[in-house]
């Protein structure tokens, strides 16, 4: 089920450096700042991950499903700048997870929705706690640390 979203794909893009095939997430349906978000993806079958995993029985790859989740936890992040008007923290990259499971799976057509809740930040690190799932059936869950990246000077 699509909800009215409260972001679309041109703000989106604003704060993430995914494009396609490896931008995944299609609309943000809330933000509470610097708390936690809801975002959607929808799976279409040309999607090129399909084709290989599996044949005759596509699903996606839980390495990208947990892809999919940092970036909505990124944007947590930049969309709570935006909304606060305060600035945002840089480049943020994904830089590990923990107790990550897939009790579920997510297939073409499925409608993916993905939640992150802030769990705080230490310096440079970002913890969320995430979780996606298909209608009510939870295909992910787990922990995510993101990092601000350095300065390139």
């Amino acid at each position: 089920m699509t909800s009215e979203a409260q972001f679309e794909l041109d703000e989106i893009l604003e704060h993430l450096p995914h494009r396609p095939p490896f931008l995944f997430v299609d609309r943000v349906l809330s933000v509470e700042p610097f708390k936690r978000i809801v975002a959607e993806r929808t799976l279409r079958s040309d999607e090129p991950h399909f084709e290989g995993h599996f044949p005759g029985r596509p699903i996606m790859p839980g390495v990208l499903i947990t892809d999919a989740l940092a970036q909505v936890s990124g944007l947590l992040i930049g969309l709570s700048a935006k909304l606060t008007e305060s600035e945002a923290p840089g480049s943020l990259f994904f830089l590990g997870a923990a107790n990550v499971k897939y009790p579920g799976t997510a297939l073409p057509g499925d409608t993916l929705t993905m939640r992150a809740y802030s769990d705080g930040s230490v310096g440079r690190l970002y913890r969320f706690t995430v979780e996606a799932s298909v209608g009510r059936k939870t295909v992910a869950k787990g922990s995510l640390t993101l990092a601000m990246a350095e300065d390139a000077s």
